[in-house]
């Protein structure tokens, strides 16, 4: 088979994958890291869809940092793990979000995509290329 020489190259293509999604994510959480204290009690009130009222400003600003500083340990692969696990957090919360707001699965798809990408990067870990690497 043509493509089955690939094979060989899969820690390669795990840090195109991690280089791809994390400047994305960066991207993404970068202006909501600018915002301030009134963007992080706005992102942090998506909480509410949880059950969790307390401290919006804290838990916009966690979901500000996982995705702009989160985004960069997945590029670089260092605290892989524990990256990839905030940011399925925040992206499942965002998903929940969408859902309950009667968004639509069209307004939140990115969202779930964006968790089931980080959700299977836990199992995977960060590869060959990584600082975490052993």
């Amino acid at each position: 088979m043509i493509l089955s020489g690939l094979k060989n190259y899969t820690n390669a293509g795990l840090l195109f994958l991690r280089i791809g999604i994390g400047v994305m994510m960066i991207f993404h959480g970068y202006p909501k890291m600018l915002g301030g204290p009134e963007k992080w009690e706005k992102l942090g009130l998506a909480m509410s869809y949880i059950g969790i009222n307390f401290y919006p400003i804290v838990w916009g600003f966690m979901a500000a940092f996982a995705e702009t500083v989160g985004g960069l340990f997945i590029i670089i692969g260092f605290a892989f793990r524990p990256s990839a696990l905030l940011l399925f957090f925040t992206m499942l919360v965002a998903s929940i979000m969408h859902i309950k707001n009667g968004d639509g699965i069209g307004e939140a798809s990115h969202a779930i995509e964006l968790a089931a990408v980080f959700f299977g990067l836990l199992f995977i870990g960060a590869g060959k290329f990584s600082v975490d690497k052993k």
